[in-house]
């Protein structure tokens, strides 16, 4: 899998102590995009599943795992074996994402992997970056149109459903 990098011990991207897997690439192009260097998907390192997976059990003390981007959709199958250790470890899975939930629901239905990542995931950020609704006082995320939402009541009632965080 190609990704921009890692961060062991995160305390933004999520509650607690996070291990947080920066994907590579990502077509949304966001002005003032937070990640620029992980525009390019040719950009970034090469590294297993395996290698990243052994990265995130090296900290005891980890709450959850973090899967930002660029835009970690576009490695979904990669993505979901990592979300698939972390849930084994016991640990929470939130997704950042540039895409809504809705269109992620739809690329599920003909995308297994994409559908796979949706399942593992416990909280999605969606939305792309808007600069002109950027805002530092929300918690979680960088700008009003982004919405942290409960993926799992939502995969059952089929609509997003927002967390008060």
């Amino acid at each position: 899998m190609r990704i921009a990098g890692v961060v062991h011990d995160s305390v933004v991207d999520g509650p607690g102590i996070r291990f947080v897997v920066f994907t590579q690439g990502c077509a949304q192009e966001c002005e003032h995009c937070h990640n620029p260097g992980s525009l390019d998907p040719n950009g970034g390192t090469e590294i297993s599943v395996e290698d990243i997976i052994k990265e995130m059990r090296s900290n005891p003390l980890t709450d959850g795992l973090t899967l930002s981007g660029g835009e970690p959709f576009l490695q979904a199958a990669s993505c979901a074996l990592i979300a698939e250790a972390a849930r084994k470890d016991g640990l929470n899975v939130w997704v950042y994402t540039g895409l809504t939930f809705e269109e992620l629901l739809l690329k599920a239905e003909i995308d297994t992997d994409v559908r796979r990542l949706l399942d593992l995931t416990d909280v999605l950020v969606d939305g792309p970056f808007i600069y002109a609704e950027r805002t530092l006082s929300l918690k979680w995320r960088g700008s009003r149109n982004q919405r942290i939402i409960d993926v799992p009541a939502s995969l059952v009632s089929g609509e997003a459903v927002g967390l008060d965080v």
